[in-house]
């Protein structure tokens, strides 16, 4: 079989390896060595010795009439399943959200006292404070912020907001203790958050949580809006359904990923 691919770093035996183990299917889950061979357009020889390497491998057993794939074939997904990110899963939900809003959406975690920016889908606005990966915001003063602190316990909490913010950012929003802890209550107890020019002039945003699959809340979504443009009651009324159903997707695959059985490395023999 002449090569596929000029590159010189191109190498075909592992392309072979990955056309015969791509032979097998729903409907012929085991095949004979004949069947691998056409199927992978292989020489009969060929395909012998890569089902015999595979089969050294634990990806494929001999069977009755031929050869089938084993469990361990998983692993070839599973690594890369694992190796997702939050952004990774989030980011089709998140295009979404903001075809459907037009409203720029943004995902943050707590790091101290602040909010970091770890994911983003932003439509043109002009805001007052500029956004992307990696910006720092207290997080009283933001929705997103509001979700995540309200998921901490009081210890943690209070540990959490000794912290100095290291955002370079003074929010208009600097509340007392006590107002801090009845917003946060809220925030609880109907499992959103609202800033209302809190942070800066010009800025209103809803959040809501991101959970992994023990229920732990690992980040949150949001949608920001220019207070010229969008009212309180838009924001709440229009575009807070459309973010709690985008973040509950977005939990629920997370919570699938986390399901998932974790590919097991063997470690090397010396």
């Amino acid at each position: 079989m002449p090569r596929r691919d000029p590159d010189p770093d191109f190498i075909e035996s592992i392309a072979r390896g990955f056309d015969v183990i791509k032979a097998f299917d729903p409907h012929r889950p085991v095949m004979s060595l004949s069947e691998v061979a056409t199927a992978a357009k292989l020489a009969r020889p060929t395909a012998r010795r890569i089902l015999r390497t595979l089969e050294s491998l634990g990806y494929v057993r001999a069977a009755d009439a031929g050869f089938a794939l084993t469990p361990r074939v998983l692993e070839l997904g599973l690594t890369y399943v694992q190796g997702m990110g939050l952004w990774e899963v989030a980011r089709t939900h998140m295009e979404q959200l903001v075809a459907r809003t037009h409203e720029s959406s943004s995902i943050a975690q707590l790091d101290g006292s602040d909010i970091v920016y770890v994911g983003r889908v932003a439509v043109p606005k002009i805001i007052t404070l500029a956004v992307q990966i990696g910006t720092r915001f207290p997080a009283p003063a933001t929705s997103l912020g509001k979700i995540l602190l309200a998921d901490l316990g009081e210890d943690e909490l209070e540990r959490t907001l000794a912290e100095p913010s290291r955002a370079g950012v003074v929010a208009k929003w600097q509340p007392e203790r006590a107002e801090l802890d009845r917003v946060l209550r809220q925030v609880r107890a109907r499992g959103w958050a609202l800033t209302d020019e809190d942070l800066a002039s010009g800025i209103r945003s809803i959040a809501a949580p991101l959970r992994d699959g023990t229920g732990r809340v690992v980040a949150a979504m949001n949608v920001t809006v220019h207070a010229a443009e969008t009212s309180v009651e838009t924001l709440t009324g229009e575009y807070l359904p459309l973010l709690r159903e985008t973040a509950s997707a977005v939990s629920a695959e997370l919570a699938v990923y986390d399901a998932l059985p974790r590919a097991v490395v063997e470690p090397e023999v010396s």
